[in-house]
């Protein structure tokens, strides 16, 4: 009984190491600089072992992919920590994607190498199932308060993620990134403001 929860263990473990080596290397010089044997190599395992894991390296990206997607997500939950008003909880949220985005992992994996290795459809596919639905619960809560006017949740969900990805694309690749950021953070939380009732 215990041999199949070893097994099983020992699968996790080795699906760890690789997400953590692939996450490491695609982070720090991109997905086309960085080779399956280098992964393995750094994870310390065979190559047989990625192939069990993931169908091949793109497979392995997206495993990644997804899992900044959700840390993301978790660590822009935390600058919502304690705040009950839905339109201050947008702009704390919206200020602490834009933080997480100057992470040269992110920039690198989420902003630039995923809609290029996993196409525009599977990337946003992949990007709604993670930001688009904690944006849309937001505004939801926010018109269920009375704070934000009354509109279809959805398109509007769709401005505003659209609107962080391309201010996110501005803020990285500025000369000055603290100043950008800040420019930034002062249109988000105007446009926020904007939806208050």
């Amino acid at each position: 009984m215990s041999k199949p929860t070893t097994k099983a263990a020992q699968s996790e473990a080795t699906r760890t190491k690789l997400l953590a080596a692939a996450r490491e290397l695609f982070g720090a010089r991109g997905y086309a600089d960085v080779g399956t044997e280098e992964i393995v190599r750094t994870a310390g395992v065979t190559r047989g072992a990625l192939y069990h894991q993931f169908t091949d390296k793109r497979d392995l990206f997206r495993a990644v992919f997804e899992d900044l997607e959700a840390q993301v997500i978790t660590d822009t939950a935390r600058h919502l920590e304690g705040e009950t008003n839905m339109v201050a909880a947008l702009k704390a949220g919206c200020r602490g994607w834009l933080e997480a985005c100057l992470r040269p992992e992110i920039e690198r994996i989420v902003l630039t190498d995923a809609p290029a290795v996993l196409g525009w459809e599977e990337w946003r596919a992949i990007g709604e199932r993670y930001g688009l639905g904690v944006v849309m619960a937001m505004l939801q809560e926010g018109m269920n308060q009375g704070v934000l006017v009354e509109q279809p949740v959805r398109p509007l969900g769709h401005v505003i993620v659209g609107a962080l990805d391309e201010v996110a694309l501005y803020v990285v690749r500025a000369d000055d990134r603290k100043s950008a950021l800040a420019e930034a953070v002062g249109i988000l939380d105007r446009l926020v403001d904007s939806m208050a009732a």
